[in-house]
């Protein structure tokens, strides 16, 4: 029996998904070896590839003037590969303008200045409290912070902060702000695939694969095609978005194995009924797990603003912390996994990805509940 997994990443895959893996690990449809063993150039591995892509597409609505790329090293390789694309190669360019909702964009705000120098960005509104307990963000910038500069080589932003479960939920909204030519660059890695996104509001989006797409080890980068052809000559190659774009991001040996399971979880969506059916039993398992939090009389708490309160990674903490390591040890009893939150900030985090059934989700809150009553 599995048990309920609600671990931030590497997360959860669908069980059916890791059913036909396991179907498919020694022979795949009759070749004769598991995709783990194929030539990444064979025909076996390029229809692999190129499903995994269309369905990717249908799924997300991405226009026909954007590519997509599967590549390596993980999101946080984007920090640097992005500026180095978009930024570094282009003379007199603006610096690029950066948002700061919590740990993962102020990483990539301080990458970019690592390697592209201390005037390449602007951190043009953060939500950092810095006079919180455990490096507070809590929240989205209201509009009268956001004052994106026109002359902007890009904007960057994360739509959902994995750590402190703070969400862009409206982004025809949020980017009304963002003036007409400067492109929008977006990590959505613990919430892509979650609900429908206009991906033509965006000039790049990038997300690592390990919360809601599949294994560790990809990492998907969707980019208009005017933004590519901007890097250095010297940069490496297998960083050049355009080099990898020509090449079908078979420039070097691809994650294989990974951008097959990806492409199982794809299919696993549209049986589901695609992302518009993701969308509502997400939002029910959102409602669900704050309903609880909120509803306990103060013995569970949620710092983040109802207004972008994730809905897929749940930050929470008990009134007495004295009561934590109790709390873990009884929802691993329960068969609840992976429930610590993050080491900077403590307390509880429970990542409902797309994979986590409702009923993990009601489970938990039925924990919670019996949790807290036996404390009362």
């Amino acid at each position: 029996m599995r048990l309920w997994n609600f671990s931030a990443g590497p997360a959860a895959l669908p069980a059916e998904v890791l059913e036909q893996v396991q179907d498919e690990m020694l022979d795949w449809q009759g070749a004769g070896c598991g995709v783990m063993e194929m030539s990444h150039r064979g025909k076996e591995f390029t229809s692999i590839a190129q499903r995994a892509e269309a369905d990717l597409r249908e799924l997300m609505g991405i226009p026909a003037n954007y590519k997509v790329l599967f590549l390596q090293g993980g999101a946080t390789q984007q920090f640097a590969q992005v500026p180095l694309n978009l930024l570094a190669g282009v003379k007199d360019k603006q610096p690029a303008d950066y948002i700061v909702t919590g740990s993962w964009s102020k990483k990539a705000f301080k990458e970019t200045l690592r390697v592209c120098g201390e005037t390449a960005a602007r951190c043009i509104a953060s939500t950092e409290d810095k006079a919180a307990v455990a490096d507070g963000f809590t929240r989205l910038p209201a509009s009268a912070e956001l004052q994106v500069n026109a002359d902007a080589a890009y904007l960057h932003l994360c739509t959902n902060e994995t750590i402190h479960g703070v969400e862009l939920l409206d982004e025809a909204a949020f980017l009304a702000s963002v003036p007409a030519g400067v492109p929008v660059v977006a990590d959505m890695s613990s919430h892509i695939l979650s609900r429908p996104m206009d991906v033509s509001r965006y000039g790049l989006i990038y997300a690592g694969a390990q919360k809601n797409i599949g294994p560790s080890g990809l990492t998907l980068v969707i980019v208009r095609e005017d933004l590519l052809g901007k890097a250095p000559a010297s940069l490496p190659t297998v960083l050049d978005y355009a080099v990898m774009a020509e090449n079908d991001s078979m420039l070097n040996t691809p994650p294989t194995f990974a951008i097959y399971v990806a492409g199982l979880v794809f299919q696993w969506l549209k049986r589901i009924g695609g992302i518009n059916e993701m969308a509502r039993i997400n939002a029910e398992k959102a409602r669900l797990l704050y309903a609880a939090i909120d509803g306990s009389d103060g013995f569970y708490r949620n710092p983040v603003d109802p207004a972008c309160r994730s809905q897929m990674n749940v930050p929470f903490t008990l009134r007495d912390a004295a009561l934590d390591a109790e709390f873990l040890a009884g929802a691993k009893e329960a068969g609840l996994l992976a429930l610590k939150g993050h080491k900077s900030v403590g307390g509880m985090r429970a990542s409902i990805y797309n994979a986590m059934p409702l009923d993990g989700v009601r489970a938990l809150v039925a924990y919670m509940d019996a949790f807290a009553k036996s404390r009362a």
